[in-house]
């Protein structure tokens, strides 16, 4: 079992992990340890339990210690932190059913020591139930072990921005960001409650120990705040400050902004390493707004990194070493020159901003065209990410594949599968075809029927999430083909664990991987490019990206050997320093990337799930990201594009 790295400069002990599986399996043992030894005494372990996408790999872990290691949880007593209210028992959205589907169901966990607030209580009941809760938690001798996530206000349970440290089981009114989090659950967040029963920050921190997790890039800068600032009420997480034995666990994506993660050399001594010196001069030139070669040693001096002035200065050769370290970052030809492309472009044809770079660094040799494979794990990924990209190696001679992971079936709204069957029908009627008629009507009567009876929430039958999926497929090779794909080029994987029909997703299926292998030995790409964007709100990203580099492993293995880059999703950009490889975009380039994303009509205007607080379009987003990295270049003293798109060459752990 990997063991906890902790990290200096915080108020509450704070643990990094590798992985955010890493993170799970360490609090799962330390779950194991404490149950098998109270069992060895024959006393019973009372757990506090959270839900959400955070805890899900640590149940996971307990259900496998159960299953093959023999862990036993008939003495354990579990407390739950919350429920939202009003909710049915049964309903898909419920704590209730999501607690006994993760975990109780999986475990000989006894149904009589099972305590979750209760979402059917009438109005009159509530007070009492709460208070009722707490003296059940009391009766049980108290929590031995809470396990808490991190909402993106900064609250634990559901204990919004203003709750007091004295606070206990009560019902609260939902912040509008956390609704808005949840929206994508509820299929919209009209239809996420206003109000939800929750523990309270007293009755959280009388746990004799508690284990916050948090993982993801979304999930730093609110665990900066939570860790390193002092306590308030604004964020209820900084209250396990003053707790004895409580311990924040982070994976590297949610430690990112932790000082002493991104800023080491104001902590202590560092170890001047080659991606260090990179890190903070970078940091530096954006800070004192100079460029890398502009840079002195009082700049040096001035913002706590004296060692390294000493170590490696003068203050002009760092700089100097930093700016050819970046200017080899940019890659007009990102799979290289193509000599017969090259050929027909004529004499002259070269002129312009990329020869001027050619003349900077050394061109990448003329060869083959090269086949590439893009994963995407939704039908948009690709060209919202690095649409420009592809329309450059297509353009440049090489032979671009597009993998569609997954249909992307839930992201559909229910009038556009309205519209598409009124389309179908319409064009059967119209060209003398019979519409597809069963006893139970046309594929449009079938649709508009459940369409009308559905509920707020719920799931969509088999045949709704099939015209879904369509939709999905038709916009994504309309997309391929803006960008000259041609729809031959298009692998529709439609890997298993995306089959629930909810936001909420399977593990990866064996055979999803073998499908993944398959493909890459079919096609033997020189290049991959793979969705690295983990903090993915929905999980989907992490999950295909994983099933991706284990596949890779195993044809390199078998002898393939494709360079692995790895993109970023709609949400976030890879940090200055981090880049590897950063492909210019040209004005028109970056016209038709907008046009390849508009492609996707089902996804414009408004996404069924747009991610975290940002209410822009994805090609708003996409547009203004690629602006931006290039102003950051130019920041930096580096050569002026209009844009850029960003890239990670993955390395293997």
């Amino acid at each position: 079992m990997t063991a906890p790295h902790l990290l200096p400069h915080v108020r509450t002990k704070t643990a990094k992990f590798h992985t955010a599986t890493a993170a799970a399996k360490y609090v799962a043992k330390e779950i194991d340890k404490l149950v098998r030894a109270r069992n060895a005494a024959g006393k019973p372990t009372v757990l506090g339990l959270a839900t959400g996408s955070t805890p899900v790999g640590l149940y996971r872990e307990l259900i496998r210690l159960h299953k093959e290691e023999g862990l036993d949880f008939s003495r354990v007593v579990t407390f739950n932190l919350d429920e939202y209210y009003p909710m049915p028992k049964e309903s898909q959205h419920s704590y209730f059913r999501w607690m006994h589907e993760t975990l109780f169901s999986h475990i000989n966990v006894k149904w009589e020591n099972i305590h979750i607030p209760d979402g059917t209580l009438k109005p009159d009941e509530v007070n009492a139930a709460c208070a009722e809760y707490e003296e059940k938690i009391k009766a049980a001798g108290g929590i031995d072990i809470q396990v808490l996530g991190i909402g993106r206000t900064g609250h634990i349970a559901f204990n919004e921005p203003g709750s007091p440290q004295n606070s206990r089981t009560r019902l609260v009114t939902l912040d509008s960001i956390t609704r808005r989090d949840a929206a994508d659950g509820f299929f919209g967040e009209k239809n996420v409650p206003h109000h939800a029963l929750t523990m309270g920050v007293a009755s959280i921190l009388d746990a004799r120990r508690v284990f916050m997790m948090a993982f993801g890039e979304h999930k730093a800068g609110i665990v900066y705040k939570a860790v390193e600032q002092p306590p308030t009420e604004a964020v209820s997480a900084s209250f396990l400050q003053e707790h004895p034995d409580a311990l924040v666990v982070l994976d590297e994506a949610a430690a990112a902004d932790l000082t002493a993660l991104k800023r080491p050399w104001e902590v202590g001594p560092c170890t001047w390493t080659p991606e260090l010196v990179r890190k903070a001069v970078v940091s530096l030139s954006l800070t004192v707004k100079k460029g890398l070669q502009k840079l002195n040693d009082d700049d040096f001096r001035d913002h706590h990194l004296y060692e390294l002035l000493r170590e490696k200065g003068p203050a002009e050769e760092i700089g100097e070493a930093i700016f050819h370290d970046r200017m080899k970052t940019l890659r007009p030809f990102p799979a290289g020159r193509v000599a017969e492309v090259e050929s027909k472009k004529g004499e002259g044809a070269d002129k312009g901003p990329q020869s001027s770079f050619a003349a900077l660094t050394p061109s990448q040799a003329h060869g083959e065209p090269k086949t590439v494979l893009v994963f995407s794990p939704h039908p948009d990924d690709d060209v919202i990410s690095m649409g420009g990209t592809i329309i450059r190696l297509v353009e440049q001679g090489h032979k671009v594949h597009v993998a569609y992971m997954t249909s992307g079936n839930v992201a559909v709204f229910d009038h556009d599968a309205r519209r598409f069957v009124d389309f179908v029908n319409e064009f059967l009627e119209a060209f003398g075809s019979p519409s597809e008629q069963s006893s139970a009507g046309t594929i449009k009567e079938r649709v508009n029927q459940f369409l009308d009876a559905k509920k707020a929430g719920e799931q969509d039958s088999a045949e709704v999430l099939k015209v879904k999926s369509v939709i999905r497929a038709t916009e994504a090779r309309a997309a391929a083909l803006a960008c000259g794909i041609p729809p031959e080029q298009l692998e529709f994987m439609n890997l298993r664990f995306y089959h629930t029909g909810t936001k909420t997703k399977k593990p990866i299926h064996p055979q999803d991987i073998v499908d993944v292998v398959e493909l890459l030995k079919r096609l033997d790409p020189a290049q991959v490019y793979v969705a690295g964007e983990l903090s993915d709100p929905h999980g989907t990203h992490r999950i295909c990206a994983e099933a991706v580099f284990t596949a890779v492993r195993q044809v390199r293995a078998a002898g393939f050997s494709p360079d692995v880059w790895l993109y970023k999703g709609a949400w976030e950009e890879w940090e200055p320093h981090e880049i590897e490889m950063a492909v210019p975009l040209s004005p028109e380039v970056l016209e038709r990337k907008k046009q390849a994303i508009f492609r996707h009509q089902s996804q414009k205007d408004r996404a069924m799930f747009p991610g975290g607080t940002d209410r822009r379009e994805f090609w708003q987003r996409a547009e203004q990201r690629n602006l931006d990295t290039a102003r950051t270049y130019d920041a930096l003293g580096l050569p002026e594009y209009f844009a850029l798109e960003a890239f990670v060459k993955w390395k293997d752990a």
